[in-house]
């Protein structure tokens, strides 16, 4: 393909300028929400992804992500629960949760603040622009900017809260509010899941607690404008959290996608409901027996579409900590598929490589 009488191989996401316009696009500080305001009419080329990540899916006909009513707690329901999310975590590796605890003013301020913070000014919202993952809140667009193959039609800001924990006057004015009410329920959920989530591997309700594995949240909160060429691009690519379980919350536009037996599935949003994916740690540690979710998001004309993922890491006092399969899971006949391996080793490993579509599991495989 040529572009402006350049060589352009838009198949492998190469093409002789790309890290100088990629560059220069960072630069800019103002992410894909500034293409969008500057009226562009064509994605610029790093964006543009191989007809292979854009394969259409069928839909999600005759299948439907697994739904988990947590009001049955309270029915003394608590096995038929479990039993949903233990088939749910081996089959499809992820299950939407209804009356979860967190009340919708709390979901719908969120997913506001969240868009408030995006729609500010540009020059104010430059200031939180930042590639430095170790700073504990920052805004950037795409991650995996300057070593993707090609680009996603996203903003994003992160908030991170070490154990839990980080002073609300770190937050932006626009979403503090909302912010330290929403990681407020998370951190409730979060306990009531992990319960649930132990229970459904066969151990004791406080098993993965007492690993100190699911202590520190990362949040990420997505904003995806309308795109004027949704088919040549993605607003995720296909890619599993590396985290042990991360929560999502996303508006009513959808275009979310999971991977299940080779087809892309949608996952339509659901009136206040959350989505529970199973993270890479979480497979690891169950040597394969719950499933690490392939998803990702499609590229829209309407937007902006919002959501904000909650990842769970272990505590920052087993930040070095070795993870490996949980030995009740291993016997001379189930020998581990993984060696151990920290928090910040598989990260920086998932980090180096970007969101190219293939899984960094197989990287820890023995």
């Amino acid at each position: 393909m040529e572009v402006a009488g350049e060589s352009c191989d838009v198949e492998n996401g190469a093409y002789s300028n790309r890290t100088v316009e990629v560059k220069e696009f960072d630069e800019t500080k103002a992410g894909v929400k500034g293409l969008v305001d500057s009226g562009v009419k064509e994605i610029p080329r790093f964006f543009i992804h191989p007809p292979e990540n854009l394969a259409a899916g069928n839909g999600g006909a005759g299948y439907e992500v697994p739904v988990i009513d947590l009001k049955g707690l309270e029915r003394g329901e608590r096995a038929e629960i479990v039993r949903g999310i233990r088939e749910a975590s081996e089959t499809w590796g992820c299950f939407q949760m209804v009356n979860h605890g967190i009340p919708m003013t709390i979901i719908e301020e969120m997913l506001e603040g969240v868009r408030r913070f995006h729609e500010q000014p540009q020059e104010v919202k430059m200031e939180w622009y930042s590639r430095d993952t170790k700073q504990p809140v920052r805004y950037y667009c795409n991650g995996d900017l300057h070593v993707s193959n090609a680009a996603n039609w996203r903003d994003s800001i992160s908030c991170e809260f070490p154990d839990g924990t980080l002073d609300p006057e770190a937050l932006p004015l626009p979403c503090r509010k909302e912010i330290k009410a929403y990681i407020k329920g998370m951190n409730e959920l979060k306990e009531k899941v992990g319960e649930l989530v132990s229970e459904a591997l066969g151990l004791k309700s406080d098993h993965l607690k007492k690993m100190g594995c699911m202590e520190t949240r990362t949040l990420v909160c997505h904003y995806y404008p309308g795109c004027p060429q949704p088919d040549l691009t993605l607003g995720a690519t296909k890619h599993s959290d590396p985290s042990f379980l991360t929560i999502l919350l996303q508006d009513n536009i959808g275009g979310l996608q999971v991977l299940h037996q080779d087809r892309w599935l949608d996952i339509p949003p659901l009136h206040g409901a959350l989505v529970a994916n199973i993270g890479d740690l979480m497979q690891l540690i169950t040597n394969d027996r719950f499933k690490s979710v392939e998803h990702r998001v499609l590229a829209r004309q309407v937007g902006p579409r919002i959501s904000a993922a909650c990842f769970f890491y272990p505590s920052t006092t087993s930040e070095y900590k070795l993870y490996g399969p949980i030995m009740e899971f291993l016997s001379d006949d189930n020998r581990p598929i993984y060696r151990e391996t920290d928090v910040n080793e598989y990260l920086e490993y998932y980090r180096s490589k970007g969101l190219d579509g293939t899984s960094a599991l197989p990287h820890f495989k023995l």
